[in-house]
């Protein structure tokens, strides 16, 4: 075959160090459209993007010219260094060391999108905590607790 053919969606989540709510309403849509800007510079298009206080959630589907764990280094490197010139309460701003990735088929796409498009009213019935265990549990993914959390 002369062509590599791919379309990999992925829904990536990843928390604030030690899951500090310091994702603040003022900059959480700035934060949002940042970290789509930053996939869609690496030729990784954006479904959605949401989260809450303490972390965040993007569905999009992988390029077949970048590694996910190189991608994920850069969303976050970037963001990072950004967030902390959006406001001086932000100053110590830091991602933590992990991240979930999910694989999800096309046929999931538009329930991925919701859930993520959700999260503020997700997070009134459930913390991040057993949200991440279910995803993990869901996606057969195995973990020690010991190391998953930063």
């Amino acid at each position: 075959m002369p062509q590599s053919l791919t379309k990999n969606y992925i829904h990536l989540v990843f928390s604030t160090k030690y899951r500090l709510p310091i994702i603040a309403p003022n900059v959480e849509d700035k934060l949002h459209a940042y970290l789509g800007g930053t996939c869609k510079a690496l030729s990784c298009p954006v479904l959605a993007v949401g989260g809450y206080v303490d972390h965040v959630h993007i569905l999009f589907i992988l390029s077949k010219n970048i590694a996910l764990k190189d991608l994920v280094q850069r969303l976050k490197a970037h963001s990072s260094k950004w967030i902390k010139t959006q406001d001086a309460q932000l100053s110590q701003f830091y991602w933590q060391l992990g991240y979930g990735a999910f694989s999800i088929s096309q046929k999931d796409v538009e329930s991925v999108r919701y859930y993520i498009k959700n999260q503020h009213h997700h997070h009134t019935k459930e913390d991040f905590h057993t949200e991440f265990r279910s995803l993990l549990t869901k996606y057969e993914i195995d973990f020690d607790e010991r190391y998953v959390w930063d």
